[in-house]
């Protein structure tokens, strides 16, 4: 079983919507079963889950203080992949989370936007992911067309780990599939946003076998 992090301390980072779509594809693509984790006092992956129609990915309710067993849990269940979405924020509740729950993870996923206030913040996820000495990969998130602001932030960002190859792009339908508890790739399987997801997928699900 491998367990993958979704982690970003700067809210609206799209971590929830990348679990989700992560999930999602990693059923889609036959390495399932899959099972999601929303350590998130928010509660949009399990809120996203409840109106889903489909079973799979399957959604497990968890405690921070006993997250190891859980996992260990699912193992012997037979899942085969984890995908956890954490708290944004720099309080001392969400760090204490965040603490609990990287030290579990094969690979930890940075969203970020391609912004000069996201690339200011990430630091204060790099620093939590290097003292649990954890691989990360950080992936460009919302990108807009032709803007070279992504491009820049990708060069600065590779100063301090390895940047996804795909980024994602800014779409309503990233959005909108979740009204239904669906995903962008669900709602338009053909769609630009289906093709940049699956190519996210193969490439994260590599780093995951390394």
């Amino acid at each position: 079983m491998q367990t993958l992090v979704i982690a970003s301390r700067k809210g609206g980072a799209g971590k929830t919507t990348l679990s989700r779509s992560i999930g999602v594809m990693a059923e889609i693509s036959g390495a399932g079963p899959v099972a999601l984790i929303d350590t998130d006092e928010q509660a949009g992956l399990a809120m996203w889950w409840n109106a889903r129609e489909s079973q799979t990915p399957v959604f497990a309710s968890v405690t921070i203080d006993n997250l190891k067993s859980h996992l260990e849990s699912l193992r012997n269940a037979g899942i085969k992949l984890v995908v956890i979405d954490t708290p944004p924020g720099l309080n001392s509740e969400s760090t204490a989370t965040l603490e609990a729950v990287l030290p579990n993870a094969n690979l930890v996923l940075i969203p970020v936007r391609p912004s000069p206030d996201d690339l200011r913040s990430v630091g204060a996820t790099i620093q939590l992911v290097e003292q649990a000495k954890k691989r990360m990969v950080f992936v460009i998130n919302g990108a807009a067309n032709r803007a070279s602001i992504s491009s820049k932030v990708a060069i600065e960002l590779s100063q301090h780990g390895t940047v996804a190859p795909v980024m994602l792009f800014q779409r309503t339908v990233f959005a909108t599939s979740g009204i239904d508890g669906r995903t962008a790739q669900e709602v338009e399987p053909n769609g630009n946003s289906a093709k940049e997801v699956a190519e996210l997928w193969e490439y994260v699900s590599a780093q995951l076998r390394k």
